[in-house]
């Protein structure tokens, strides 16, 4: 369990605040690129670590990430005028460049030197990935832009989606983590109770090897004479990455079929404000040779419970509190361990339900826990750091920039990382 103290240090994202500092330390995604899909476009409310921000795709491509207000008069910025490399108020007309500077006032004299001496607050933007991704700590300390994987993975091999819940980052990022979970809550054909006698299979043996990004991870059950492996892999702050083995325990059949593609999925968890998440989710082919067609995306998507047509336009999910996330009890008694339908629709319902922001001093960790509590010790350290002038895990990417996840199945007597030792390093 965390203490009153480290659990508020570790859930407070605004400005100024120990965590919050940690985290703007690090690129974050701001929006998807598809949300700015023209030059001079409409410009979009982005909220990031507890600040309200507005951000508009200039008429050269490049992309503005500006505070939400005019600083004249306080005037909202959504609805500016985005023309001509510049995003301009429509109260006074005051426009504003993409690096925060004022490029026009027409309000004043023609000769006046105020709009030299006046900026609206505007933060560093890196396009890539099919995100926009964005930096809002000292400039001192800007790192390289973002070098995963998932993000030099070409388009025709990736897909990127989002989704909000609501409550606070912490817990649905521990959610990812969490691998004992998989076979239990999102076990779609139970029938009856009489698989959770098969105890190897179900309890997952946890190992933890820290790294300079963070820490891989491995969930290996046995299955037969066979052991299967799942490398996750933690990339400070908030990435989790995995493989995906279709048609184990479910696996993809009921949306995909004979279509799958081998794929390596994860989510980026970042902080609207202290009680609202946005989750980054993407998945790409681990085999070069293998594209990702729009089909296999969009059935990777209904799988997880994140059919386009099942969410709001604000990215929340129509299945929600307010209806019990759909929860059909009938199913439950028979197929679906928990009668929601959608893994990843499951894991919202139990991280919102908990509440915005979890009592971690009422939990009791098992011993499969180990990677969430590793993670907390991370962060917690990596927060010292930043106070102390010291640079936090995972910010070079060369600590980061091979790593991959996987999902197989070895013979048991065999030694996993020599079996699939090319299998974890980067193809793209």
């Amino acid at each position: 369990m965390l203490s009153h103290e480290d659990n508020a240090l570790l859930t407070r994202v605004g400005p100024g605040t120990p965590c919050g500092s940690l985290l703007r330390r690090y690129w974050l995604p701001a929006a998807l690129s598809g949300e700015l899909p023209e030059p001079d476009g409409p410009p979009i409310r982005v909220r990031l670590l507890g600040e309200d921000l507005v951000a508009f795709r200039s008429v050269d491509g490049t992309i503005g990430l500006v505070d939400a207000f005019c600083p004249h008069r306080r005037a909202p910025m959504f609805f500016g005028r985005n023309e001509d490399c510049g995003l301009r108020c429509v109260y006074h007309g005051w426009k504003f460049d993409a690096s925060g500077a004022c490029v026009d006032m027409p309000s004043e004299p023609p000769d006046s030197l105020f709009k030299t001496k006046v900026r609206i607050g505007a933060y560093p933007t890196w396009e890539g990935g099919g995100m926009v991704w964005a930096y809002l700590g000292d400039p001192a300390h800007q790192p390289h832009v973002p070098d995963y994987e998932f993000v030099r993975a070409p388009a025709t091999h990736r897909f990127v989606s989002k989704h909000v819940q609501d409550c606070n980052w912490l817990q649905a990022l521990e959610g990812g983590l969490d691998s004992s979970h998989a076979t239990i809550m999102h076990n779609g054909k139970i029938g009856d109770l009489a698989w959770l006698a098969d105890y190897e299979r179900t309890v997952p043996k946890i190992d933890v090897e820290k790294t300079p990004y963070g820490y891989s991870y491995t969930g290996i059950r046995r299955v037969g004479a066979q052991q299967w492996v799942r490398l996750y892999q933690y990339i400070m702050p908030s990435i989790q990455m995995r493989g995906r083995i279709e048609g184990l325990f479910g696996g993809n059949s009921k949306y995909v079929g004979d279509a799958d593609v081998p794929t390596i999925n994860g989510h980026l968890w970042v902080p609207i404000d202290d009680v609202t998440v946005a989750v980054y989710n993407f998945l790409y082919s681990s085999d070069p040779e293998q594209p990702i067609t729009p089909a296999f995306a969009l059935a990777s998507e209904r799988r997880d419970g994140r059919d386009p047509d099942s969410f709001t336009p604000d990215y929340r999910s129509k299945w929600n509190a307010a209806n019990d996330y759909g929860i059909d009890r009938a199913l439950q008694k028979t197929t679906s361990f928990t009668g929601i339908d959608g893994i990843n629709l499951q894991d919202v319902a139990l991280q919102e339900a908990m509440g915005p922001i979890v009592d971690r001093t009422r939990e009791h960790l098992g011993t499969t826990d180990r990677a969430i509590i590793v993670m907390r010790q991370l962060l917690l350290a990596a927060i010292r750091d930043v106070e102390a002038g010291r640079t936090p895990q995972g910010i070079a990417p060369e600590a980061y920039r091979s790593v991959r996840a996987l999902d197989h199945l070895v013979p048991g007597d065999a030694d996993w990382r020599v079996a699939l030792a090319t299998e974890m390093l980067a193809k793209f």
